[in-house]
């Protein structure tokens, strides 16, 4: 075997080796010849655009799709020669020579598996008061449900209130979220026995503007913000409505830095990608 062509075909199944990117994919493919523009995918996957945007980049580097200028906008439309290049590839010899249609259709084949040992990002999330935002964060993080079993979350506060709000208790309790009810400061997260971050992410216009400790590892910095429910006054149902608000942006942000194939990408496109997911989802 020619080493170009298994590293090309490494590539390429590296890069449908993915859910959305195969969802990308296979869209293009079923709306071919019809190029389409980002803001089509993003739409019709249900796809932030940050996330979108690392995904075209992959598969275009592997020659399955092309981006062409169309105006002021990219269009993307999937290469044909390089998929067909690619079975052919992968059925070359196939079966020793005699026809697939002979072999016993009753042979069953060992469906593969996604490795569940990928190790987890530790997370940190950052407010003044580490009362509201940010613990909401941090519980929808280390939730499965959101978080895809991605993350070890945590949260702190440069100016810790001592207690969670009662609103985002509540809130918790309404969606089933765990958590450590305390109040931190995040003195706690900058020692030397401190875990090591990989992620920072502000979710308070103070805390990202403050100087913050030097954390160990140089971690990847990111600012969410969100308006604070916890100043809202009025009635507990126009309380917990505020901070029904506040978690649905949090919660939308979060499933999308769960989509990212974290693993893969440079701490230089986790850093855009994570802010831009703070700027974009709303």
């Amino acid at each position: 075997m020619e080493t170009n062509n298994i590293n090309s075909a490494v590539e390429k199944l590296a890069a449908l080796a993915q859910t959305s990117r195969l969802e990308v994919f296979r869209f293009l493919v079923q709306h071919a010849p019809v190029p389409q523009n980002a803001g089509t995918l993003a739409t019709a996957l249900a796809l932030p655009k940050a996330t979108l945007s690392f995904h075209l980049k992959t598969l275009t580097h592997s020659g399955l799709i092309q981006a062409a200028p169309a105006g002021r906008e990219i269009r993307y439309s999937p290469r044909f020669d390089q998929m067909d290049a690619l079975v052919a590839y992968l059925l070359e010899n196939c079966c020793n020579g005699q026809s697939c249609a002979a072999i016993d259709n009753e042979v069953q084949i060992p469906a593969m598996t996604t490795p569940s040992n990928a190790p987890k990002f530790n997370v940190l999330v950052l407010c003044t008061g580490n009362s509201a935002r940010s613990i909401m964060a941090e519980a929808a993080l280390a939730d499965n449900r959101i978080g895809q079993g991605k993350f070890n979350a945590y949260s702190a506060g440069s100016q810790p209130t001592g207690k969670p709000n009662p609103g985002a208790l509540r809130l918790l309790n309404r969606h089933g979220l765990e958590l450590e009810a305390r109040s931190k400061s995040w003195d706690e997260f900058s020692g030397a026995n401190a875990p090591k971050m990989d992620f920072i992410i502000t979710v308070c216009g103070n805390a990202a503007n403050e100087v913050c400790p030097i954390w160990p590892g140089q971690p990847t910095t990111a600012h969410w913000g969100v308006v604070d429910p916890a100043d809202v006054a009025g009635s507990e149902a126009e309380i917990d409505a505020a901070f029904e608000a506040a978690y649905a942006i949090l919660k939308r942000r979060i499933a999308a830095f769960a989509e990212l194939p974290l693993h893969e990408m440079t701490a230089a496109e986790c850093q855009q990608a994570a802010q831009r997911i703070g700027e974009e989802v709303q």
